[in-house]
């Protein structure tokens, strides 16, 4: 499996410009992307996840813009292309899987149709060609019958069988990335295990990244290789998915972990983490998280931790975890 990166998001800002002057969704965000690789990006709602991969993706909702940075799809800078070279980009070279299908489907055409227009605007296949591929995707995806279902319309299907035509949608140009911004949050139990089985082999058999984006713990454990925890627009740590679990580093990482329910402990209480996420008009000085932090120091209050390597492929921006003080 090659292992270079496939994608390089490289000092990314973003930023709501307002007539108080402007917002910052995104601080100074890092981080790479192997090919075959899936990456889970973590954090309460509020934190930037959704945002960064629309950033990626060429879809932040006006006034949102990238003020700094630059994002590359293997050695290509992909940010500063304009609307009509990225649309060739996305669907093509990036796919996207959404949590709400119902969002990313046509009510008033049929799977169908809306899977060969795809096919036909990013593959030189005829009609009849790429009817035939938009079976073997349904098929692929586990929709039975694919042949007959082909002709169904978006609301004769259940929610998981809606979320894996997406994910067929998604797959329809053979994407080297998809961007899965919480594609199992609105699924049972059963049908989110077989979404995430679905991504695995599509990871090894075909080597695609995916950036997974979800608060879900649980499926970060089960299908990525490495973990990005965010909080209020920042990066905080970054690692093997295995150190991230059991040995975090980030105060904040720290209490995600401990909020996980476990099977082996009884307890009267779930453990949580005090307070809330920042608003962006109110983000504290200094480290975000110091207000709910346990463990603050000092120098927490006023000056922000930049990502320090710690372990091999193991990063985090914490006071706790670096010599030297301001």
């Amino acid at each position: 499996m090659a292992m270079q990166n496939l994608l390089t998001v490289d000092h990314l800002n973003v930023e709501f410009p307002t007539r108080h002057g402007s917002l910052h969704a995104l601080d100074d965000v890092s981080f790479t992307i192997r090919a075959g690789e899936v990456l889970g990006m973590v954090g309460e709602s509020g934190a930037g996840k959704s945002l960064t991969g629309a950033a990626i993706i060429g879809l932040l909702d006006p006034p949102g813009r990238m003020s700094k940075g630059k994002i590359y799809l293997r050695e290509q800078r992909i940010d500063n292309l304009s609307e009509a070279q990225m649309r060739t980009i996305r669907g093509r070279q990036i796919g996207a899987i959404f949590q709400d299908p119902l969002t990313s489907l046509n009510p008033l055409f049929t799977v169908g149709q809306q899977l060969v227009e795809t096919i036909q605007a990013h593959l030189p296949l005829g009609a009849a060609a790429a009817r035939q591929r938009a079976i073997d995707l349904l098929a692929a995806t586990g929709i039975p019958a694919a042949a007959e279902r082909i002709e169904h319309y978006p609301h004769q299907f259940s929610g998981g069988m809606r979320q894996r035509v997406v994910i067929a949608l998604a797959l329809a140009a053979e994407p080297a990335l998809i961007i899965a911004d919480e594609p199992t949050t609105a699924l049972d139990v059963s049908i989110q295990a077989q979404i995430i089985e679905l991504l695995k082999k599509l990871c090894q058999e075909q080597g695609t990244a995916i950036l997974l984006i979800t608060h879900d713990m649980g499926v970060i454990a089960d299908i990525a290789d490495r973990v990005a925890v965010m909080y209020a627009g920042r990066l905080i740590e970054i690692g093997p998915v295995e150190q991230i679990i059991r040995h975090p580093l980030h105060p904040y990482t720290a209490g995600l972990m401990q909020s996980i329910p476990s099977i082996h402990q009884l307890s009267e209480r779930l453990n949580q983490i005090p307070g809330s996420m920042p608003r962006l008009n109110a983000i504290p000085s200094g480290c975000a998280f110091h207000p709910r932090c346990k463990q603050v120091l000092p120098v927490c209050h006023h000056h922000t931790p930049t990502l320090q390597t710690i372990a091999p492929q193991h990063q985090v921006a914490c006071w706790l975890h670096q010599e030297v003080h301001p």
